[in-house]
């Protein structure tokens, strides 16, 4: 398993991309002037996205496993590179998910705690209604962990 840097051609993991994050136009507001990590292990299994938010806060803006390598700790393992990578730069990891039943207890067993929410952000932000498990994305829930 290797996890490298991008810092070109950022886009051609947008299928990736868009797994954690359905809208281009979102992903357009963050992704040049975020980090952009793959997960290798005998292909592109992993990615995640980091953006300095200021004041020592490190933001995970996208994370996303191919659907068929989900479950395997690639994830895990991403959030545990950006722990080591980030650890004496940064006080706080955190990240904003909708309030959903797969990502939030992910997040948990990550060690990160909710934080604040965002109300209506998935139907404000977004054109279309976003489900995750059966479930509409309303609020955006921040979770976070000290680094």
């Amino acid at each position: 398993m290797r996890i490298q840097k991008v810092e070109t051609n950022k886009k051609q993991y947008l299928p990736l991309l868009l797994l954690a994050d359905e809208q281009e136009d979102m992903i357009d507001r963050y992704l040049e002037r975020g980090t952009m990590y793959v997960l290798e292990d005998g292909g592109v299994k992993a990615e995640c996205v980091v953006t300095d938010e200021g004041n020592g806060v490190l933001e995970i803006k996208n994370i996303a496993t191919c659907p068929a390598d989900q479950g395997k700790g690639y994830g895990k393992a991403l959030i545990d590179f950006l722990t080591r990578e980030y650890r004496g730069r940064y006080s706080i990891l955190q990240v904003g998910t909708g309030d959903s039943p797969l990502t939030i207890p992910f997040y948990q067993k990550c060690g990160f705690v909710r934080s604040h929410r965002v109300a209506n952000f998935f139907v404000d932000h977004y054109d279309h209604p976003i489900y995750e498990a059966g479930v509409q994305l309303v609020d955006m829930i921040y979770l976070k962990r000290r680094l």
